[in-house]
């Protein structure tokens, strides 16, 4: 059988002007990452990663660690992009302000208010989830479900027998991946969702079209070093 490993993004810089850039910190847990794949001996016969720039700077740093090949040998497909956060939130902004009266404090100041600002955000969540509200132009979660089905469908017809493959992307898409592959609901998926670590590592197993999930959110190369600072959500 052949691997897939789903890698999530480094952290990324929370509460910036700019999410899309690895912090340092995130640059660290993604050169960690390398030398680690690098010392299990893991080799990628092939490497995707969405087209944001976090997801694409994780991958880099990631195989100049593993001397595996450079950003020229990414395969870059839109599929594996993160949902836009921010633009769900805005487009349910009316509903927050009702469900929280500070909302706009709290999302003006989210370094401050992170436990704050993720009560908000699951709120946010669960109606894109039900669908309730979806506002035009907006992608659905079923538009978002799909596109990153299709994406891994794309990966699954150009992957030869027993190969390893990359996926470095974010932890939405993980979290629709995880939703198709063992069928859980949408809301209990978010739940694992929440757990998923910056340059964690989900493992699947495929034959054909027939995948299987192996691991799920491995960050034992942050844990080996023993620094807590490295283990982060954002």
């Amino acid at each position: 059988m052949g691997s897939i490993y789903l890698i999530r993004h480094g952290q990324a810089s929370f509460g910036a002007d700019d999410y899309d850039v690895l912090c340092p910190n995130g640059v660290r847990q993604a050169e960690v990452l390398g030398e680690h794949l690098a010392h299990v001996g893991i080799t990628l016969h092939r490497c995707y990663s969405g087209e944001l720039r976090r997801q694409r700077d994780t991958a880099t740093h990631v195989l100049r660690r593993m001397g595996n090949g450079d950003s020229a040998d990414i395969a870059i497909d839109g599929a594996f992009n993160e949902f836009k956060a921010d633009e769900l939130i805005r487009a349910h902004l009316p509903e927050l302000l009702e469900y929280e009266p500070r909302t706009l404090d709290i999302l003006r100041h989210v370094t401050r208010h992170p436990g704050e600002f993720q009560r908000l955000f699951a709120f946010v969540i669960d109606r894109w989830l039900s669908g309730s509200g979806d506002k035009p132009g907006q992608e659905s979660w079923q538009a978002f479900s799909t596109r990153v089905q299709q994406g891994l469908q794309r990966v699954l017809n150009d992957a030869a027998q027993g190969e390893h493959i990359a996926v470095f992307t974010s932890a939405g898409t993980i979290t629709a991946l995880l939703h198709q592959i063992i069928g859980v609901p949408p809301s209990k998926a978010f739940e694992l969702n929440w757990q998923i670590v910056n340059t964690s590592v989900t493992q699947l197993k495929f034959r054909d079209s027939e995948v299987t999930l192996a691991s799920f959110n491995s960050h034992a190369h942050l844990q080996l070093l023993k620094a807590p600072e490295l283990i982060t959500y954002r």
